[in-house]
Parts: C-alpha cells; structure tokens; sequence
C-alpha cells in the first residue's frame, strides 16, 4: 500500500486494484489492451462446436511464446488462450461475440490477425484498442492506388458520431485512418507492409470485418450524453 501526499489532500493507493500486471522483468502490461499493430498472423486449424460456442485451434509464429489465461487480439477481438499444443493454441468465442463479430465465418485455413496486450513501457505506434468489437462493417469497395490500396467500408449508423475525418479505427485488429467518412461509409488506405503482412489482403467486396471505434470519442459522447440527463 503506498500513500501519496499532495498539497491539498492525502489519499491511499493500492497498486493491486489496477487492472495491469508485472512481469518478472517489471514490464507493465495491460489485459485488454491493445495498439493495432499487427504481430504475427495466425492460420486456423481446427475448429469445435461446444454448444452454441466455437473453439479454435490456430498456429502461429507467436503460439509458442503464449501463456494459458493471457489475452490475445484475434482480429481486433479480445479472447482469452485456454490451451496451448506445439506451435498452436486455443481460444473460444461464446455466442454472443460470435454474433457481434465475424468470427462465425471462420473455418479451417482461415487468415487470423493476432497482436498480445500492450505493455506500458512500449510505443504506442497505433492507438489504444480494447479489443471489444462494436460491431461488423461491410467491404463496398477494394481499389489498388499504384503500391497501396484503398478499402471503403460501410457500417451500422449508429456509430456515425464515433468517426472523424483522419480519426483512428480499428478493422479486423489494425489501426487504421479514416477518410472520406459519411454517415455510415468510411474508406481507409494500406500501405504495402500492411496488407502484406495482415489479413486485410484477403478482404473483398462484400466480406464483413471486425470493426472498433475510437475509445476517446466514445467516452466523450458518454459523458455529453450523461450532461444533458
């Protein structure tokens, strides 16, 4: 327990009330939290239906690095390794992510976007994801640009007021600028690195993707939304 002194007031703090956690070698890491930057793709093996529950089993280059109970990005949704085997591990989606995402189009040989949870003494290069999948968006358009590509893509309007012009959003995992937004339309660009090191190559017209909005602006609208209550 540490106490913290300032000039007005003292008050006590308990560092194991935050929701982070310490690594041996004192790294910070945050559950949950993630930047948009792509580790590693991962290439779905199996899949098992539990119910109305579906469990994956996926590879990757970064499978053997994992821990049971740790939190890992799949495509810009948040689930948790249950079980680990050689170069692969589990994870299970319960129905209702299952609705909200597009995780009930995977199936074996499907391309997985994964990225582990931020750690506070890193660079935050993209920006600050939870992981919590809003909604699905709709590809309209896919247009090569001479070495890049742009993607327009259409979602739900009641999301409208989360998007900026050159604001942050985050598809299937990857934090990416928003522009020539609408009220329900937003187009983003990909440079080469990007789309040939993510999922996103694989996206075509009329595929849905994992879709997040940007965290600030929802707490903004949250808190305009309590002031006029």
């Amino acid at each position: 327990m540490a106490k913290i002194s300032g000039q007005t007031e003292n008050f006590n703090f308990n560092p194991e009330s935050l929701p982070i956690r310490f690594s041996a070698n004192y790294a910070v890491t945050l559950p949950g939290m993630f930047t948009g930057i792509i580790e590693a793709t991962g290439l779905i093996k199996e899949v098992l239906v539990n119910g109305s529950n579906r469990s994956f089993w996926i590879e990757s280059a970064i499978s053997s690095q994992l821990k049971e109970d740790q939190s890992v990005s799949h495509s810009g949704v948040c689930l948790t390794v249950e079980e680990l085997r050689p170069g692969q591990h589990r994870v299970t989606a319960i129905d209702e992510t299952l609705k909200k995402t597009n995780l009930g189009n995977w199936q074996e040989g499907t391309l997985v976007n994964l990225e582990r949870c931020l750690q506070m003494n890193g660079r935050l290069d993209g920006h600050l994801v939870q992981g919590h999948t809003d909604s699905t968006a709709t590809c309209l358009k896919r247009e090569e640009k001479d070495g890049s590509w742009e993607f327009e893509f259409e979602f739900p309007s009641a999301f409208a007021g989360l998007v900026i012009e050159k604001g942050s959003v985050c598809i299937n995992g990857i934090s990416l600028t928003a522009f020539k937004v609408k009220k329900k339309k937003l187009r983003v660009a990909v440079i080469p690195y990007t789309y040939s090191h993510t999922n996103i190559s694989q996206v075509y017209p009329g595929d849905t993707v994992n879709i997040e909005f940007d965290m600030v602006g929802k707490y903004i609208i949250s808190y305009l939304q309590h002031q006029k209550s």
